[in-house]
């Protein structure tokens, strides 16, 4: 365990706080003084101010912003609650503050503990809000966990998505994207296997890692190219002393950034220059679109080392999933014990981080979930993020989810209190009922021919052909 990083890391942040406070405090001046502030000079300043306020990272969630959505084509105020809390996340709900003429389907999203805070689902749950009850994983940031509050492995994880599950009840719709996925589906076996009351009616699965043999990235390779003991004693170090969670082991949230940039460095550099240049000649809207992706890329989170080394153990290395060894809570996860949650897998064409395969083999895995309740989907064009927010996302993959879940959304059926029972009618009345409707004995004698004659003579209709049989159902056996 590196003992001195994070320390080190948050005296600097804390050495540049004032500079980036004193950025903030020109642009503040400039938006006081516009004649100066519109002038190439004044831009340019304004441009430099914005770099050095966006440098910093942050460890507290950026708030979701969603206030209202369009349902039922008709604005309606969306409020946030917290449905339960654990030390470790809570089940936040966007419940609609109106009523509704019909309940909608209640999606749990599976937010990512990779790094990122439950926000980076920002524009998947404002697609998703118009049409879906939703519901979402807000993970807390470790470092804010005292140290007493016990451990959070892959386990644990597991364990908040089937208890989450439940707490919203039977007939819930999941969502997981990326890392989750391998955690949602063992979730959902476990809960398979238990015949569980509250088994999920449908299981979407986002560029997951379920296989990381197939297809490999270079995330996967690095995460093969070391041992578990290099992982932890290169990249965990503990909180320091003045937060709630000091002492306890976390892979910090400035070292994934870090990870993640060294990936596509270039891109990332292009992306600030054009936002400076963007700044600078006076045309905001790319600059305002770039500052506001890298707001919430910025904000960081640290895992606890029990659930990263964990999942980079069995996800990465063992691939314990696919292999048939993932074991969750001294149980074996059995993903051919689903028979009854419908399942959706989706991958992106270009996604450099969970490649083209990877998803789908959570197919394979189900292998006794019947062929109808399998999808699968690949989206030309798109990158990893792409998969859930984006334009691709709402107007090509959303329609797909979408479609998913309200075709497997369990509705009751309504039965008058004032309905009578049925009647048995005696074969004489019907015959008198046939004889005076010409058209009805039409529709019964096709129904004969299927089934049988009325009139017993089963030998003509065994010999007679019976192009109007009805459909039966697949057995359920």
């Amino acid at each position: 365990m590196n003992l001195f990083a994070y320390s080190t890391y948050q005296a600097c942040a804390d050495m540049l706080l004032p500079m980036r406070h004193g950025a903030a405090l020109a642009n503040h001046s400039l938006d006081a003084w516009p004649a100066f502030a519109q002038t190439p000079h004044g831009r340019s300043l304004r441009a430099a101010c914005e770099l050095l306020i966006l440098g910093g990272l942050t460890s507290k969630r950026p708030p979701f912003g969603i206030d209202s959505v369009v349902t039922e084509g008709a604005p309606v105020a969306v409020v946030e609650e917290v449905v339960t809390r654990t030390p470790f996340c809570s089940l936040l709900h966007f419940r609609k503050d109106a009523v509704l003429s019909s309940p909608q389907p209640r999606v749990l999203m599976i937010a990512p503990m990779s790094g990122h805070f439950a926000t980076l689902l920002r524009a998947t749950v404002r697609t998703m809000l118009a049409e879906h009850d939703v519901y979402i994983t807000d993970w807390h940031n470790p470092r804010d966990v005292p140290l007493g509050e016990g451990r959070f492995g892959f386990d644990e994880f597991v364990r908040h998505v089937i208890d989450f599950t439940a707490r919203i009840g039977s007939g819930t719709h999941l969502l997981a994207v990326c890392q989750p996925t391998v955690a949602a589906l063992a979730a959902v076996a476990l809960m398979a296997a238990d015949d569980h009351p509250a088994q999920p009616a449908s299981m979407t699965l986002m560029a997951g890692p379920i296989d990381t043999r197939i297809n490999p990235t270079r995330v996967n390779e690095l995460a093969k190219s070391r041992s578990i003991e290099w992982f932890e004693r290169n990249l965990i170090s503990a909180v320091p002393f003045g937060f709630a969670g000091a002492q306890r082991r976390v892979y910090p949230g400035f070292v994934q950034l870090a990870a993640f940039m060294s990936m596509n460095p270039g891109r990332h550099a292009d992306s600030f220059e054009t936002m400076y240049y963007e700044r600078g000649k006076g045309d905001p809207q790319k600059a305002d679109t770039i500052r506001t992706f890298y707001e919430e890329y910025f904000a960081t989170m640290d895992l606890t080392a029990d659930f990263y080394l964990e999942t980079v153990d069995t996800v990465f290395q063992q691939h314990a999933l696919p292999l048939r060894t993932l074991e969750v809570e001294g149980r074996l996860v059995e993903p051919s014990k689903i028979r009854r949650t419908a399942l959706l897998t989706v991958e992106g064409e270009k996604d450099d981080i969970c490649a083209v395969g990877q998803t789908l083999a959570a197919q394979d895995m189900c292998e006794r979930l019947r062929p109808y309740l399998k999808t699968h989907h690949v989206q030309t064009g798109v990158g990893h993020y792409g998969v859930f927010s984006g334009r691709r996302w709402e107007q090509h993959i959303y329609p797909r989810v979408r479609a998913v879940i309200y075709d497997n959304e369990p509705r009751a059926v309504l039965v008058s209190s004032r309905a009578r029972p049925i009647q048995p009618v005696p074969a004489a009345t019907a015959a008198e009922v046939t004889a005076a409707a010409p058209v009805a004995a039409a529709v019964v004698g096709v129904e004969m021919e299927a089934g049988g004659s009325a009139s017993g003579n089963s030998d003509s209709a065994a010999t007679e052909p019976t192009p109007f049989a009805r459909r039966r159902p697949p057995a359920t056996t």
